[in-house]
Parts: structure tokens; C-alpha cells; sequence
């Protein structure tokens, strides 16, 4: 049974999807498709059982390093129980986490989950309403019952801010950690995944309407630029979120506490105030 040598297991909102592209343009290295398999974590996805989870990384060959990516495993505690059923499955594994200012992911977090149509509500509202907005943010707490498990070795902090500013040295970082021998390139050419720039919030006939080829095609050919640019404008998000400087506050005390718990680990002490200087050469 082929099973993972390595899992980025979050954080979501961090890049996440930018590194496994990445590693899979790298030969040798196989990653996984779908991208989030939530094996682990999802109950309709674990119940397919350890043969399904297998069968995803067929078309691996025989010497590559496998991998897969699943944000959902760092979302406590929406899923308490992944760890104990990674722990059955895989008994070493690599785990890769990738961390961002926790404030920005919060905020990308919401743009996601408004484009979604799932937070209709300002986000000053729904970081008291969405516990996960914070939850997830909070990384010490998402990584505790990974150490306490796997032991602290065999995870790997990767940051969202050194991956934009220095991409080549954090992949050959990477690639040190999971084992991998041979040089890797990081490919410029590639589009950063799943960027909230721009995003339209989803609507009834969404995937129809706008991700259809065919309906596409339609509106270049039947409705005038301004029309289309019009109606895009109200769908679209016009401006980033602002948090209030009162609940600023409250996040910063919040997650100052929160990544105090990593400094013996990460070897630096990070606060919402020196994050990206403290991580950018990290």
C-alpha cells in the first residue's frame, strides 16, 4: 500500500496550494490529485478507506516521494480526530506547515468565506460570530497534538511572506526536509493558487454561469464589456475588509499569546508586531 512520505498539513489562507504545485513540477516528487484529499480529517472521506486513499497515488512511480495536501488537517477543532488516524496510517511522517501573519489569514479567510456566500456579514461581525476565522490562526494550539504525537522534528514552518520574497530557498528547504536529492527549480512561470484578489461572491447557477466555458463564451460574444464590468462590480468584493481597531486589539493580544508557545521551537519569538521581519529570512 503506497502512503504519504510528506503531508502539508496547513494553514489554510497560506500558500499552501502555491508550494504543492510546486513540488509537483519537480520530478521525483509526486503530489497528489485531487489536491485535498481531507483522507484524515473528513468522516465521508475516511470512511472510503485506506484502499481509496492508496489508489490516489497510483500513478506514482516507484522511487518518488509522495505527498499530499490537506488544509482541513490543522482545523481544530472542527476535526479531532485526524492526528489518531494519521497516527494508524503513516508512521513517521513529514509534515509541512506553512504559516502567515495571522491577521492577513484571517482576512483572507473571510474574503474566501464571503465569495463563498457563506459570510454575509461585516468582518468585525464575524470574527465573534466564526470562531474558525481565529481558531485557525492560532497556530500553536493547531500544531500542540502534532508534536505531542510526531514529535517536533518532524515538522517543518514554512512562511507564506519568505516564500514571496526568497521562493527558491524555501523550496530547497522543503526539499532537504521530505529527503529529496536533487536540485529543484521554482518555476516563476507558475500563477500563484488560489489568490482572493478579485474574487466574485457566488450566487445560484454560479459554477454555470461563470465557469462554464460555454457560458463564457456568451457573455463576451452577446453582452457589451461595460455591461459584463458592471455587473461584475456588484458581485466583487470593491475593497480589502477592515478590522476596527478594537477588535485589532484583540486579535493581536490573542495571537502574540498564541506564537509565544513557538519560540522555542522556531528559535525566534514572533509578535503580530515583528512577525514579517522576525520570519522574512527565516
Amino acid at each position: 500500500m503506497t502512503k504519504p512520505d510528506f503531508i502539508i498539513i496547513g494553514a489554510m489562507k497560506s500558500a499552501t496550494s502555491t508550494l504543492h504545485s510546486q513540488l509537483a513540477l519537480q520530478q521525483g516528487i509526486f503530489m497528489m490529485t485531487p489536491k485535498e484529499p481531507n483522507y484524515f480529517s473528513d468522516n465521508s472521506e475516511y470512511g472510503r478507506g485506506e484502499d481509496w486513499y492508496s489508489s490516489l497515488f497510483t500513478d506514482a512511480k516507484p522511487h518518488d516521494i509522495c505527498g499530499e495536501s490537506s488544509t482541513h488537517y490543522t482545523k481544530l477543532p472542527d476535526y479531532p480526530l485526524t492526528i489518531e488516524r494519521m497516527a494508524k496510517c503513516v508512521e513517521s511522517p513529514k509534515l509541512i506547515y506553512v504559516m502567515r501573519h495571522p491577521i492577513d489569514r484571517l482576512v483572507s479567510h473571510y474574503i474566501h468565506l464571503w465569495s463563498q456566500n457563506i459570510i454575509k456579514c461585516d468582518i468585525n461581525q464575524a470574527i465573534e460570530k466564526y470562531d474558525e476565522l481565529t481558531e485557525y490562526s492560532c497556530y500553536a494550539k493547531q500544531l500542540a497534538p502534532y508534536f505531542k504525537q510526531f514529535g517536533n522534528a518532524n515538522v517543518l514552518p514554512i512562511f507564506t511572506e519568505a516564500i514571496r520574497c526568497y521562493p527558491q530557498k524555501q523550496l530547497e528547504k522543503v526539499a532537504n526536509f521530505i529527503g529529496y536529492e536533487n536540485e529543484v527549480l521554482w518555476h516563476t512561470e507558475e500563477v500563484s493558487q488560489n489568490v482572493s484578489k478579485n474574487r466574485i461572491r457566488e450566487f445560484p447557477g454560479y459554477n454555470f454561469l461563470i465557469n462554464s466555458k460555454l457560458m463564457t463564451q456568451l457573455r463576451r460574444s452577446l453582452v457589451p464589456e461595460n455591461l459584463r464590468n458592471k455587473v461584475k462590480s456588484k458581485l466583487s468584493m470593491q475593497k480589502r475588509p477592515e478590522i476596527d481597531n478594537a477588535h485589532l486589539e484583540d486579535l493581536t493580544i490573542l495571537f502574540d499569546k498564541d506564537m509565544a508557545e513557538l519560540t522555542d521551537w522556531l528559535g525566534v519569538q514572533l509578535t503580530c508586531s515583528t512577525y514579517r521581519e522576525s520570519v522574512i529570512n527565516y
